[in-house]
């Protein structure tokens, strides 16, 4: 099965959000390369926001061309054989961190937003990741920082997309 094949497969299983759900699968059926940066109509890109729910915290990064604090995440590559791998490779290179494991149950949420020229469009397909316990992390050559921030914490940092997906992470728990 194709990356392509395995997004279509997630969206349509995908239970919440349906307006959302249905403009990223009219995306994928109109753009086959839509799983790509190179696709200028935008492209489905994977992220995972990593939790340590025994310490109560998550782990941001403050991201280098952004400048903002968001959760891991980024482009599919040709290697990744579904989303869920592409959103844990992801996670594991900008937090540093061995040993993530998937929160069960698949995306947690959608994401639509625009970014900056040449990529202009992200549907982004969020996932949630476990810490193991004593997790130490590491700054990745796409961040500024990498750093814990209590649940309580992040709407003072982040913006509303990533406390969205905390909440959306913190009812799943």
């Amino acid at each position: 099965m194709s990356l392509h094949d395995d997004a279509v497969l997630v969206l349509k299983e995908y239970g919440d959000q349906e307006e959302l759900r249905q403009a990223y699968l009219d995306h994928l059926q109109t753009h086959p390369d839509g799983m790509w940066k190179a696709c200028a109509a935008g492209h489905v890109t994977a992220s995972a926001l990593v939790v340590d729910p025994e310490n109560g915290r998550v782990l941001l990064t403050l991201h280098r061309k952004l400048r903002m604090w968001l959760q891991m995440g980024g482009h599919c590559e040709p290697g990744d054989p579904t989303l869920e791998a592409a959103a844990l490779r992801e996670a594991t290179e900008e937090s540093g961190i061995a040993g993530l494991v998937l929160l069960p149950g698949g995306p947690v949420r959608l994401d639509r937003h625009p970014i900056p020229p040449p990529c202009h469009c992200h549907f982004d397909v969020q996932y949630a990741v476990l810490a193991p316990r004593g997790a130490e992390h590491a700054i990745s050559d796409e961040s500024l920082d990498v750093r814990w921030f209590g649940y309580d914490e992040v709407a003072g940092v982040a913006d509303e997309s990533v406390v969205r997906l905390l909440e959306a992470t913190r009812a799943r728990l």
